[in-house]
């Protein structure tokens, strides 16, 4: 009888336990949609805008520590084979280069983004989102999928343009 009387409360627990999970789980969606689900659609029209479709991307150099960047006209493969290995580590979990995934496909992001706006996206990812009009417009088509600061230093999101270079112009 006390064995059930044990088993009684421990199944009881689990249930507590997994019931207050789900509160915080709620709680961490609503902070993470926070400024996002009030968007009208004149704002929603504007982030159009500026992804390029109607204006220039490439101009957009994001916000963040990165400012001006001159890339070489060659590709560094040293600092790209870096980048691919700083990418699979890090990245890979929610970035495809071919297709979209969590995030969106990465093919041709050189072409379609600024070196500045794709360091600063990854190293400033939180006021990107909430700031810069295609991020915003990315976290909508990624179905609000936020992307984590990884906590990468600059001259390794530095790396990971560089493989990014490397990888459209073979491709």
């Amino acid at each position: 009888m006390k064995l059930i009387v044990k088993i009684g409360l421990a199944i009881a627990l689990v249930f507590s336990i997994a019931a207050c999970g789900n509160s915080e789980k709620d709680k961490d969606q609503d902070l993470r949609l926070e400024g996002y689900e009030s968007q009208t659609k004149s704002e929603k029209v504007e982030a159009d805008d500026a992804t390029g479709e109607t204006g220039d991307a490439l101009s957009n150099k994001g916000i963040g520590p990165v400012k001006s960047l001159s890339l070489p006209e060659s590709i560094d493969s040293e600092m790209a084979a870096n980048g691919a290995d700083i990418f699979k580590k890090m990245c890979s979990a929610c970035h495809k280069m071919d297709k979209k995934f969590v995030g969106p496909g990465l093919a041709d992001v050189t072409e379609r983004r600024s070196p500045e706006w794709i360091m600063n996206m990854i190293l400033n990812p939180e006021e990107m989102i909430k700031k810069d009009p295609i991020a915003k417009k990315l976290l909508i088509e990624s179905n609000m999928a936020v992307m984590a600061n990884q906590g990468l230093k600059e001259d390794e999101a530095r790396a990971i343009v560089e493989y990014f270079r490397q990888y459209d112009a073979q491709n």
